[in-house]
């Protein structure tokens, strides 16, 4: 089975909690690569490509988030993995 790709848009009470850093981390620990940012409208935007069970595993974690962290919603978009990047890293823009 090939890879998969997860585009999130993650809302709640997710900036200020460390909520990039967790992702960051979960996806480390899944062996995923993409990226986390916040949105300027307080959401926390997300990109996980890798396994997909391992994709949904991270979703997961995601829903439950750092312990300050509530999270109302995520919206998950699958799309074609593109395999275009070399890890995981938090974006600043």
């Amino acid at each position: 089975m090939g890879n998969a790709r997860a585009h999130l848009l993650i809302s709640g009470k997710v900036q200020g909690v460390f909520f990039r850093s967790f992702t960051e981390d979960i996806a480390h620990s899944m062996g995923l690569k993409g990226w986390v940012k916040n949105c300027s409208d307080g959401k926390v935007e997300a990109v996980f490509e890798g396994k997909k069970d391992n994709i949904e595993k991270a979703i997961s974690s995601c829903y439950k988030g750092p312990p300050a962290a509530r999270v109302s919603s995520i919206d998950v978009r699958w799309e074609d993995c593109k395999d275009e990047f070399q890890a995981f890293s938090t974006r600043y823009f």
